[in-house]
């Protein structure tokens, strides 16, 4: 199977904020948009902000190598140079983190970084880089 981007839509309450954190904060790229949704290049791949008005409900939950983590949640895998400057990026503008950026599963297969934190519209996110990038799926 060829791999090609994906396409994801997601639920946001206010398009200026999603505009300033997606943007300006997180850094990709606005692609086209209208008065109810921006698509984004988020990494190669298109996330589309909807606007969606009304309250959303909380994200639940599971727990994994001694955290609580968000689902559902999306996000990508970076290299470990690029996650640390986002980490640092996120950490200057005073991100709250639903899961501080560290290092999970150490000395596993599956060691990483990995960071959580919500969007303005509370989507989780996760953020995550292998320093062996070829043991995304070890086991």
């Amino acid at each position: 199977m060829s791999l090609a981007p994906f396409h994801l839509a997601i639920p946001v309450d206010d398009l200026a904020a999603a505009r300033d954190f997606y943007g300006k904060l997180l850094g990709f790229a606005e692609g086209r948009s209208d008065t109810r949704w921006i698509d984004w290049n988020f990494g190669g791949h298109q996330v589309v902000t909807h606007q969606v008005d009304g309250a959303r409900p909380r994200a639940g939950s599971n727990p994994v190598d001694g955290h609580e983590v968000p689902v559902p949640h999306f996000g990508l895998v970076l290299p470990v140079p690029e996650f640390q400057r986002l980490a640092e990026r996120l950490t200057a503008a005073g991100t709250e983190f639903v899961i501080e950026p560290h290092v999970r599963f150490q000395g596993e297969p599956g060691e990483q970084w990995t960071m959580f934190f919500l969007d303005p519209a509370g989507n989780a996110l996760e953020f995550k880089a292998f320093a062996a990038p070829g043991r995304l799926f070890a086991v």
